[in-house]
């Protein structure tokens, strides 16, 4: 039986004037994973549902961030993602032998946690954190992945979201997973939404392969858009000229082979992408997303179709490193900022984005 408003008395116009004038502060004060725990409990949405369920948050309105540490810093410069390029089937049979294999539909899981609400007065709503997580979802949905999106969860429920993860016994049959996390953070850790850390560590080890086996051998990528400290890259000037140095020498040392099964270091083929140095905040527009986030989501678009992650990851490098802080009258006018990544990949991670077999 369907029940009208005008049954129950309806919303008087002066309680809708209230909250248009306050929408501004609801959105900022809104927890929308309790607000929908609480659907499900009164059985006014299925469990079903509550999965399906993403609630937008308006960045036009919400305006500027205040600056804070240990804060990622908002400025106001970037530009958005594009359309993914589908690899040619040249392009695949020439070089699917020296790369890892990828091309279950899906390719694997994709898990984003996204705290952009915290409850520790002293870390700021994360404005723009909510065009980052649109980015990646379609970034990563258009990668063939399966996206799962924890949003606004404590340190603890990370761990559980991890575990969770972790033990997905579809990790078996893909390829590949992706685990990303955005949220304040210091270096080595990021906040969970009760202002509790998350050790970075932990992150890797629910992956590793003692703790997930149906993904040994398999490329696991983890992304982190977090500050991992609290000082602002200044910058200097280049001077003119440019000196390239060498690589260095490294020594080899060939180990011996034992009979028996064959062993895998705890953590390998693993690559994660940070969106700046230790010690460092990373810089957030509040309407774009992450400078980070803009760049990669930019570059994996474009170059997927023919280059392997740790070179899209160079490229990423290249475009934050031209990037200038825009904020006049304080301290981060023309700051920087520099991501970095660390691999143990053994083979090329390529994508091969539109390729199925």
């Amino acid at each position: 039986m369907t029940v009208s408003y005008r049954m129950l008395g309806g919303m008087q116009e002066r309680h809708k004037d209230a909250l248009i004038k306050l929408r501004v502060a609801l959105v900022q004060e809104m927890v929308p994973d309790e607000l929908v725990e609480h659907l499900v409990s009164k059985k006014i949405l299925t469990p079903f549902m509550q999965e399906k369920i993403q609630v937008p948050f308006s960045v036009e309105e919400i305006g500027v961030q205040r600056w804070r540490e240990p804060c990622e810093r908002c400025i106001d410069d970037g530009d958005g993602p594009g359309n993914v390029a589908m690899t040619s089937v040249d392009f695949y049979l020439s070089h699917q032998k020296q790369a890892y294999k990828m091309t279950t539909r899906p390719r694997g899981y994709a898990l984003i946690i996204s705290n952009v609400h915290f409850a520790a007065p002293e870390l700021d709503y994360r404005h723009g954190g909510e065009v980052d997580l649109v980015s990646l979802k379609q970034l990563f949905s258009h990668l063939n992945y399966q996206v799962v999106v924890r949003s606004n969860i404590t340190a603890q429920k990370m761990i559980s979201e991890l575990d969770l993860f972790s033990s997905l016994p579809e990790h078996a049959r893909l390829d590949s997973c992706i685990v990303c996390i955005l949220s304040h953070g210091v270096d080595g850790a990021v906040y969970g939404a009760d202002g509790k850390l998350l050790q970075l560590q932990d992150v890797f080890t629910k992956l590793d392969n003692a703790h997930c086996p149906q993904l040994q051998n398999k490329p696991k990528m983890f992304i982190f858009q977090s500050c991992r400290g609290e000082e602002a890259d200044r910058g200097v000037d280049q001077q003119d000229g440019r000196e390239q140095a060498g690589s260095p020498g490294c020594e080899q040392s060939d180990a011996g082979k034992e009979d028996g099964k064959v062993r895998l270091p705890t953590q390998s083929d693993m690559i994660c992408a940070y969106a700046c140095l230790r010690g460092t905040v990373s810089l957030r527009n509040t309407k774009r997303g992450s400078w980070f986030i803009q760049d990669m989501t930019e570059v994996f678009s474009k170059h997927a179709k023919d280059t392997h992650v740790a070179d899209m990851l160079v490229k990423v490098n290249a475009c934050i490193k031209k990037r200038e802080g825009h904020a006049p009258g304080t301290e981060y006018h023309r700051c920087k900022e520099m991501s970095e990544y660390s691999s143990t990949l053994c083979r090329d991670l390529y994508l091969f984005p539109g390729v199925s077999l």
